[in-house]
């Protein structure tokens, strides 16, 4: 999955005392475009501009260390003619598609765009207004007028394996991603995963489900998600009543038939797999 970037390790602490060097890697990213060597990038290959590389009047936020190495961010778009000789804007989705690595600088780019759409979302207070400033301790915002501390907004979600005999159930979105899917969707106000998986698979299929346990997470910085993943056996009556406003297909699909989505990237992707290929689940 795309956290998986061993034997490389990310550190997520804050530090408001580091401080970018020449050499540090700078995630540059607007409207969901991240800033990449032009041709490493047609050739497969991840890479940020550095410090060096940028307009010496940039101002840079501190990001989180793979292994020794400080990323920091700059939030807004360059205008064309302060972009580096060499580096284009391309969508954070696209690194993921449609690069080879290295893991760590993918991995990277999605949680750099997490915390750059909260950075983005968080200049303002939202009780009063004011100009909201770093906190001076914490990987927070805080404003100077009302005291309002805000944190970096994680939506968790769940992705469902729903069981039945040798079949699992896979949908497809009505827009957007083209590939075989999972039932999914956001925990609401004063639910449990456990009870969001209920009402998802109730709600996008038709059924009802039992046996829920859970497989796993992922930090999907994508979309601001934590990912639970669980997996469940149909309770019942298996007929499904599609959610066509949500759906365009949802169907039970022998093991040896489910087809993957392309690349590992995906929690999704890796819980369609392990059912495909026979592990207990």
């Amino acid at each position: 999955m795309i956290q998986d970037i061993y034997p490389h390790k990310l550190h997520n602490e804050y530090n408001p005392s580091a401080r970018v060097q020449e050499s540090s890697p700078i995630l540059n990213i607007s409207n969901g475009k991240v800033l990449v060597h032009t041709e490493q990038f047609d050739n497969g290959i991840v890479a940020f501009p550095i410090k060096k590389e940028l307009p010496e009047e940039l101002e840079y936020t501190y990001l989180f260390k793979v292994d020794n190495r400080e990323y920091f961010l700059w939030n807004k778009e360059l205008s064309e003619d302060s972009i580096p000789e060499g580096y284009s804007y391309v969508e954070e989705r696209s690194i993921r598609k449609e690069s080879k690595g290295p893991c760590e600088e993918v991995f990277a780019a999605t949680t750099a765009k997490h915390l750059s759409d909260w950075y983005r979302d968080a200049c303002f207070c939202g009780r009063c207004g004011t100009k909201m400033v770093p906190h001076d301790k914490e990987r927070a915002m805080s404003c100077p007028s009302c005291g309002y501390i805000a944190y970096p907004r994680i939506m968790p979600a769940v992705i469902v394996g729903v069981k039945n005999g040798d079949k699992l159930l896979l949908t497809k979105y009505r827009t957007g991603f083209a590939h075989n899917a999972l039932i999914a969707g956001f925990t609401e106000i004063g639910e449990t995963a456990e009870e969001t998986v209920m009402r998802e698979v109730m709600e996008e299929a038709g059924i009802k489900v039992k046996n829920i346990h859970y497989y796993k997470s992922q930090p999907w910085g994508t979309a601001n998600d934590l990912l639970l993943g669980f997996y469940c056996e149909v309770d019942g009556d298996d007929t499904i009543t599609m959610d066509r406003h949500e759906l365009k297909y949802a169907e039970w699909v022998q093991r040896e038939e489910i087809v993957l989505q392309p690349g590992n990237f995906s929690l999704t992707n890796e819980m369609m797999r392990r059912f495909k290929e026979g592990y207990e689940v």
